[in-house]
């Protein structure tokens, strides 16, 4: 007890300094004085102190090698059925445990993944509001914290209305964020923005910050399931208040005890590559809730849909309709001469003629325009290798889209199509919910309804061994892991954007993603333009090379050709390696990278012994060294390079320079130069000689 009230006078006297100093944490010191439990790291890296201030408020800390990295921060809760989880807390009993496991994915960005930390119970009584008791759990990794609250079963406290989460991260040290709004009209599709932390207003998570002292946070949440999703509001300063995505017709959140909430979560690292490394959401969420998941597919694919992007088709009926018949069957022989499984088909179905965007009433999710053979194009797919991907574009009608899920998934099952993709294309907070009495009315997509959406529709489609890609989606927080069949999502500004120009991606945008949107999970963003070109020929920011590397760079176990058909035959060059890329690894390496300037991946294949290297930059033309340390020591391996050329720049007709090479030999020993232009970027595949 001598030592904790060492520690709390210690907290009162750092406080009384930094206000005579002027010191920039003097805000948040004021939130705890009693340090009640204390848990580190398995390998002492991280460590969390668990606080209560002179009235009882709960608060926590996070160190990192014994320097504070996360400032005093508060915990609780407002309800609106009864008083608020704040104040008054005395601790009931603590306990710690530690954890070691390594699990196996059915797919993912490395086949084995080990779970090793250790936990931190702490549960906190009320003593004079009812004795009404709050859990606490925090799970303390190397390389990152999460922290849940439990709500237990307590006849005080059986109905639990929540319109406002307390939970704060107070960052210690002066840094800058890369971040994206939130609750805005394009909810997750906002180009990432490089601010001081200070400047930042709402976010959506993942955001990422850089501390002057060279520390990296992540902010995210994981398992996010039937609660509403967390936004980050700044208070003042540095510090950071979680926002609940508002309920549409009540409080936020209304769960009946017991439950627990999504666990909120920091990946922390001294460098931007170890952030990517952490496997801390994956590993906070439940395991495998499935069964047998053999028949979820890492494939690629293409399909009809750059095509009306670009203005040569549409999606609705007329003279141009890009879903006909007659079209799939020539993206389906393009499919089979070149290896891949899926053709992608965008506006078979009826209700594409009318208001669709942010309405989705007249679409049905099993008639065919009439000219679109739903069965003779399955048919024929499967007698060539290849599978169709079904479509559902909601318009953002969740409710309408619900009443003919199973029916739809049924047909979808009995014609052998084994995936979907999925689209809610409305303006945030508009998408339509039902409500318990019927009646109709708009929320958000990230609401807590709409997590019960998402994942109804993911579950439905498992009955029918149906893996699904959602697009304008609720943001990833690592359901792959319970829910192997949920198997990407877009959730950020995908290539369509290129095509548009509405504005077109900068070419910082795959290097912020790499530390933004791509530490919640896989992204379905549609790479490989080879034609470089949008809407009426406008030039996209990227070199071919670049094209290329996003394959490795930018993950997900499916990975769509998203050029037309035509233009990958006028570069065979480019696109063999389009072809011969895996999308399912044995183990993945972030070699390098700073977020929005450059990032460079190394990945091997699941199935085979080669690995694959891509890396991106900014506007700025890079070097890069690229130790081949991941390569298996004692063996020589021929390197087959995919390069910019010394001309290539994205701002110019030369950023079709490429040149493709084959390397002598090269060993785990040795260490190559990429470099890269403007804009650019560098593909390379590692085959191991005999």
């Amino acid at each position: 007890m001598k030592g904790v009230l060492v520690i709390a006078c210690l907290r009162k006297l750092t406080f009384v300094l930094c206000l005579c100093l002027g010191g920039s944490v003097a805000s948040a010191a004021t939130v705890a004085d009693e340090v009640i439990a204390r848990a580190a790291s398995p390998g002492d890296v991280l460590s969390v102190e668990v606080l209560l201030d002179a009235t009882g408020r709960l608060g926590y800390t996070v160190k990192r090698r014994g320097k504070e990295v996360i400032a005093p921060s508060r915990l609780g809760f407002v309800l609106t059925n009864a008083p608020k989880l704040d104040r008054a807390f005395t601790l009931a009993k603590q306990s710690v445990s530690d954890h070691d496991e390594t699990w196996e994915q059915p797919w993912g960005e490395r086949q084995f993944v080990r779970n090793h930390y250790r936990e931190l119970r702490v549960d906190a009584v009320q003593k004079a509001r009812g004795d009404r008791h709050l859990l606490v759990v925090f799970r303390i990794y190397d390389d990152g914290v999460g922290f849940r609250y439990e709500f237990p079963d307590q006849p005080q406290l059986k109905s639990v209305k929540i319109s406002d989460e307390l939970t704060e991260f107070v960052v210690a040290d002066q840094a800058t964020a890369w971040w994206s709004v939130a609750g805005e009209r394009e909810n997750l599709e906002y180009p990432v923005q490089k601010t001081p932390l200070h400047a930042v207003a709402l976010a959506n998570t993942p955001m990422t910050v850089k501390t002057d002292t060279g520390v990296y946070i992540a902010f995210h949440e994981a398992a996010l399931v039937d609660f509403a999703s967390m936004w980050l509001r700044r208070v003042d300063g540095q510090k950071f208040r979680a926002y609940l995505t508002p309920g549409a017709t009540g409080p936020a959140v209304e769960r009946q005890a017991p439950f627990t909430t999504p666990w909120r979560t920091m990946q922390i690292s001294d460098s931007a590559p170890g952030l990517y490394m952490s496997d801390l959401i994956l590993n906070l969420n439940e395991p495998n809730k499935l069964g047998d998941v053999s028949w979820v597919k890492p494939y690629k694919y293409v399909g009809v849909w750059w095509e009306m992007h670009v203005e040569k088709s549409t999606w609705g009926t007329g003279p141009k309709h890009g879903a006909t018949t007659a079209n799939v069957k020539r993206y389906i022989d393009f499919a089979a001469r070149h290896g891949f499984r899926g053709v992608l088909v965008e506006g078979w179905n009826k209700g594409w003629d009318g208001e669709w965007f942010g309405n989705g009433s007249d679409f049905s999710f099993t008639e065919s325009h009439p000219d679109f053979d739903l069965p003779a194009l399955s048919a024929y797919a499967a007698k060539k290798g290849v599978r169709l991907i079904g479509h559902h574009e909601t318009g953002g009608n969740a409710a309408h889209y619900e009443d003919q899920m199973a029916g739809a998934y049924k047909l979808y099952a009995s014609h052998g199509v084994d995936s979907v993709k999925s689209g809610y294309v409305t303006e945030a907070g508009t998408v339509q919910f039902k409500g318990a009495d019927g009646t109709i009315h708009y929320g958000f997509s990230d609401s807590q309804e709409g997590t019960r959406h998402f994942l109804k529709a993911v579950t439905e489609a498992a009955r029918y061994k149906i893996a699904v890609n959602t697009h304008e989606p609720i943001k990833d927080t690592g359901l792959r892991r319970a829910y192997p069949n949920w198997v990407s999502r877009e959730g950020a500004r995908g290539m369509e954007y290129n095509a548009w120009g509405n504005p077109i991606n900068d070419p910082d945008h795959e290097a912020n993603l790499v530390f933004t949107r791509m530490l919640s999970g896989p992204m379905d963003y549609t790479p490989g333009i080879l034609s470089l070109a949008g809407q009426k020929g406008r030039a996209i920011h990227s070199t071919q090379a670049r094209q290329l590397a996003n394959f490795v760079v930018i993950y997900s176990p499916i990975q769509m050709a998203a050029d037309l058909p035509e233009n990958y035959e006028k570069y065979p060059a480019a696109f063999k390696f389009i072809k011969d890329v895996p999308v399912d690894w044995a183990d993945t390496r972030v070699i390098n990278g700073e977020p929005g300037d450059y990032a460079t991946f190394a990945r091997k294949d699941r199935h085979g012994q080669d690995w694959y290297v891509g890396a991106v930059t900014d506007e700025e033309a890079r070097t890069l060294e690229l130790p081949l340390s991941f390569l298996d020591a004692g063996k020589r391996y021929q390197a087959e390079i995919y390069r910019d050329g010394d001309q290539a720049n994205f701002r110019t007709e030369k950023r079709f320079d490429l040149v493709v090479e084959k390397k002598k030999t090269v060993t785990s020993t040795d260490v190559l130069k990429l470099k890269l232009a403007p804009g650019g970027g560098q593909a390379i595949r590692f085959t191991p000689l005999k």
